[in-house]
Formats: structure tokens, sequence, C-alpha cells
């Protein structure tokens, strides 16, 4: 920016031509990344109480109704596991889908990367 202004040139045009190019890259990495951390604090809340209304499909609500029937019956116990091993499955393959999304974009747009 400092060459740019040196040779003259107006605060509109440094804006974009430098500015805008170098920053919108490292947005996308960052909210690429950021996806599964949003994702990760509303199924928290909602497992908690605090998120969606109650009925709503919510991997978060999902997770806290089936602790009630993971235990099964007295003979045979974990008869339900899959109950909070599906939602919990689908919370973590989304999450980490984005995060490898995430990094990869970093990978290919990081011009410092050798």
């Amino acid at each position: 920016m400092t060459a740019a202004r040196t040779l003259g040139a107006s605060g509109p045009r440094i804006l974009l031509r430098h500015i805008l190019p170098n920053s919108i890259y490292p947005s996308v990495v960052v909210a690429s990344l950021d996806i599964g951390y949003v994702v990760l604090t509303a199924a928290s809340l909602s497992f908690l109480g605090l998120g969606a209304q109650p009925g709503t499909a919510d991997w978060g609500q999902l997770i806290a109704m089936a602790r009630n029937w993971v235990l099964g019956t007295a003979g045979h116990p974990f008869a339900y596991w899959y109950t909070v091993v599906a939602p919990g499955g689908a919370i973590f393959l989304f999450v980490l889908g984005w995060n490898l999304l995430g990094d990869a974009f970093r990978d290919i747009l990081d011009p410092r990367q050798g």
C-alpha cells in the first residue's frame, strides 16, 4: 500500500487493486473453517435445551432425546446405541468435512505456501 500511495494511487484504487484481492481468500478460508464451529455450537445449545424449539429436526435435540434410550432394557444394555451414534456421527462428519474443505482452501489459496 505504501508503494502504491507513493506512486500516486488514489484510495479507492488501492482498496480495489490491493486490499480486496488480498483479503477475500483469507476470509473464505476462515468462513469455511468457522462453519464447523457454528454447527457444534448450535448442536450443543440444542442439546442443553437452549437452541431450536422442541420438535425441530436438530442434531443436538436428537442426541438429547436419544440419551434416554441408549441404555436400553435391563436384559439388553446399549440396545439402542445407534440413536446416539447416528446424529453424533453426522455432526462429526459434517464438521470434519468443512474443516478439510477449509484446509484445502488454505492450501490452494495461500500464496505463501511453497
